[in-house]
Formats: C-alpha cells, sequence, structure tokens
C-alpha cells in the first residue's frame, strides 16, 4: 500500500514538474510580427505564463565608431554624446534642447520578484542609478552637433517629461509635477522646484511625462501602472494607469483617460489639434500578445487595463472580473506589435525628412524584454492621411534602425523623439548614451 502510495505521490509531483516546465518555458511567436501591427491586428488567444518569457538583449554599447541605421535618404550623426541615461527631450523656444538625464529610483521590491527585476534591469542596460538632472545642449553653430553643454538643472527625483507653459517650466517627476521660472536663454536654473501636484509613485512605470493641452489653461500628465495587471491590489493603482488633466494655476487634476497601463509619450495632433499618446501593454500572455500602441484619447476614455485589452479581450488573470466595463473598453486607432516598448512621440510638422515623412508620427520603441524573438529596437514612423488619422491599411515604416547588432545585442536602445531648430529628428538613446540627429543631409537654416 505504502509502495503505490509514494508512486502516485511521485507522478504527481512528477506531473506538477512538467506543468510547471509547461507553463514557465520561453513562449515564441507563431504569428508574423506585421500582423499584429496596424488598425486591425490579429488578436489570437493568449499563451498564459507563470514565469514570463524572458528574451532582453545584451548591451555592449556602440564601439568602433558605429552608429544606427538611417532610412533611405537619410543621414545619422551624434548630436550629443557621454551622456548619462538620456531618456527625454524638450526642445526650448531659441532651439537650445533639454535631457532629461534619468532612471528609475530605487526599487523596494524584495525577494525572488525583486532579484528578478533588478538582474533584468541591469542586463538592459537600465541598472545605472538616476543622474537626477537636467542637461542643456546648444547647437549654436548650426552645424548639427551640440558643441556647448551645461547642467541645466539638478535635485530632482527621477525626472522625465518637461514643457514650457506660461512663463513656468514645468517637469514630470516621478512622484510629482512640479515647476520653476523660466526666462528665455536661460543655461542654469537653481530655483527650488514648486510642487504643483503630487502623483502616485512607486512599483513599475516611475516615467511621467507632460505636454501643455490644447486649450491653454492644462496641462497633460502620463501615470503609468505599479504592476502588470494590478496582481498588488487596487489600492496600489489609485490615480495609475491614467493620463491626468491638472489645472496649474488652481493645483488641481481630474482624471482625463484611464485604463492606459503605461502611456509615455503624448502630443497634440498638428491637424485635429487632438491629444495623441503611445502605450506599453501587458506581459506574460506570450509573444503575440498584446501590442503596444498608438491611439487618440478623450475625455472620459477608458482602454481596460487591466481587466480588457484592445477593445475588450477579457484577461482572465485579473480578478475580481469587471464585465460592466466590457462595453466601455475603448479600442486603439494603431497597433504598433506586441512589446516593442512604445515610449518616444512626436508628429511630423516640426520635421523636415521629405516628402515620405512628410504627416505621420515618428515613434522611439525602446525594445522587448518579453517576447521571442525580441521586438521594437528601432524608431519607426506611422504615416497619417489629410484627415489627421493614420493612412487605412499602412503599417510602421523604419526610419532607424541598427541599435541590435549582428548577434543581437543592444549598441543603444531609443527613447526620446523631437524636432530640432532645422526641422531634424533627435533621438535619445539611454543606453548608448547618446542623442543621434537623423536628416537629410542637406543644409537647412535654422528657423
Amino acid at each position: 500500500m505504502r509502495k503505490h502510495i509514494l508512486i502516485v505521490l511521485g507522478l504527481i509531483t512528477l506531473a506538477g514538474v512538467v506543468i510547471f516546465v509547461w507553463l514557465g518555458w520561453p513562449d515564441k511567436a507563431k504569428v508574423d510580427f506585421a500582423a499584429v501591427t496596424g488598425a486591425r491586428p490579429s488578436i489570437t488567444a493568449p499563451r498564459s505564463q507563470m514565469i514570463p518569457t524572458i528574451k532582453v538583449a545584451d548591451v555592449v554599447g556602440w564601439q568602433n565608431g558605429a552608429k544606427p541605421i538611417p532610412a533611405a535618404g537619410l543621414t545619422v550623426q551624434p548630436f550629443a554624446a557621454g551622456l548619462d541615461h538620456p531618456r527625454w527631450l524638450y526642445r526650448l523656444p531659441n532651439g537650445d534642447v533639454l535631457v532629461a538625464e534619468s532612471n528609475s529610483p530605487p526599487r523596494k521590491a524584495g525577494g525572488i520578484t525583486g532579484a528578478v527585476m533588478k538582474w533584468l534591469m541591469g542586463k538592459a542596460g537600465a541598472g545605472v542609478p538616476s543622474a537626477n538632472r537636467i542637461t542643456l545642449l546648444r547647437d549654436a553653430d548650426g552645424d548639427g552637433v551640440a558643441e556647448q553643454r551645461s547642467v541645466f538643472m539638478t535635485g530632482l527625483n527621477s525626472p522625465f517629461g518637461m514643457t514650457l507653459f506660461q512663463g513656468q517650466l514645468y517637469i514630470g517627476n516621478t512622484d510629482a509635477l512640479v515647476r520653476v521660472p523660466y526666462k528665455d536663454g536661460m543655461t542654469k536654473i537653481t530655483a527650488k522646484p514648486e510642487t504643483v501636484v503630487k502623483l502616485p509613485g512607486g512599483g513599475n512605470h516611475w516615467a511621467r511625462n507632460v505636454i501643455a493641452g490644447e486649450d491653454g489653461r492644462t496641462l497633460y500628465v502620463s501615470v503609468g501602472s505599479s504592476s502588470n495587471i494590478a496582481e498588488n491590489g487596487f489600492d496600489a493603482e489609485r490615480n495609475r494607469a491614467t493620463i491626468l488633466q491638472v489645472w496649474p494655476k488652481e493645483k488641481t487634476f481630474r482624471v482625463y483617460a484611464a485604463g492606459v497601463r503605461n502611456a509615455n509619450g503624448m502630443a497634440l495632433n498638428p491637424t485635429t489639434k487632438q491629444l495623441w499618446t503611445v502605450v506599453n501593454e501587458r506581459d506574460m500572455l506570450g509573444s503575440d500578445i498584446v501590442p503596444d500602441y498608438l491611439t487618440a484619447v478623450e475625455l472620459g476614455d477608458h482602454f481596460g487595463w487591466p481587466w480588457y485589452y484592445w477593445g475588450g479581450y477579457p484577461d482572465k488573470r485579473v480578478e475580481p472580473a469587471n464585465p460592466q466595463l466590457q462595453q466601455y473598453s475603448k479600442r486603439p486607432d494603431y497597433a504598433l506589435g506586441p512589446h516593442v516598448a512604445a515610449l518616444g512621440l512626436t508628429f511630423a510638422d516640426g520635421l523636415k525628412l521629405g516628402g515620405r515623412f512628410a504627416s505621420g508620427a515618428f515613434i522611439g520603441e525602446h525594445g522587448s524584454w518579453n517576447r521571442v524573438p525580441v521586438s521594437g529596437y528601432k524608431v519607426v514612423y506611422v504615416p497619417f492621411d489629410a484627415s489627421g488619422w493614420p493612412t487605412k491599411g499602412a503599417k510602421p515604416i523604419d526610419v532607424l534602425t541598427g541599435f541590435l547588432n549582428a548577434d543581437g545585442k543592444a549598441q543603444g536602445r531609443p527613447v526620446g523623439v523631437i524636432a530640432d531648430k532645422t526641422g531634424a529628428l533627435l533621438v535619445a538613446d539611454d543606453v548608448g548614451n547618446v542623442i543621434w540627429r537623423v536628416s537629410t543631409g542637406a543644409k537647412v537654416a535654422a528657423r
């Protein structure tokens, strides 16, 4: 009898090991990547895992003069190098460029989860301490290289987004929207930042972007979720996975849109004047879903996180369920592909890169960690039509590639994208510690 019991227990244990390995085995993409892009992407059945697929490019940096590969007809050169994890960019009215040299604040998560996250961030080149600094770059002679550099502002807390609004420079710290007085031509700010509104911090998704609203009175602030699918409870997600609308004069805010797991880049569409954003979707449902996306955002929108994705597909891992929300979950406008980590966003109206890139959106894709094979690690362009919406049937066009070398190792990872004063595209590379400048190569007078 005891022998039979031991055999049964052995079989149960073996079955448990098999199931555990099966659930944790690295998941490989089964669908062509292009099929999961565009306005009507293929949304296949989820392949949930207890242990996530982990595949992130090892970092080697730019060696022996290597640099990214631009699209045909474009050239690329360093605008500035030797920076400390440059994440985000903002152009001042006089053409100076502000760079947020920043990274995640220290994480409190311990145990296995904390150890894995620390290892993963180090492997991805994001394990360095945050410089907590904004640096000013100036290309006074217009040759496409910043010959002047100065420390513009320090004493910040994982700063990210920056915007000028009514004589004040607003900065998205990880835990607060702050501001300081600004006058044209300033190269250094020593004033103590004033808190406008406090923002929830901690957990994952630390970056807080900020842009001026179309109404001339308010600001938009993006606040990513604390977790993947609210697995740490919904109290930890209060006012997170949102885009907030802030009244800076009154120092108040409201939730403008919700269910956006991790919005980063935000911009006003030059045709419609409407808010658009790029969003990082959830992990651990397989290498083919869920696509990150580019979308217009209106007041009251809810994009489904954590209960639903892509306009109503249920995530059955989330408890308690929320069936009432399904019919109200907004479908995004344009899929960028699974796990590309879309961060940067700028429209083409400030750029002069030729007719092919005259009307659309440029997006910095930082690169995947939860997909085999990896995705992202490039800058792409989404064409828009005259009505101000993505061109019907259009797929993302590669603008800047080569961030992965021939061995699949990361020479850099793109983040923020903006237009410089001449109409060239600047790309923040937080692993290569470079700001790249993409242009037609033609001499263009500064505006």
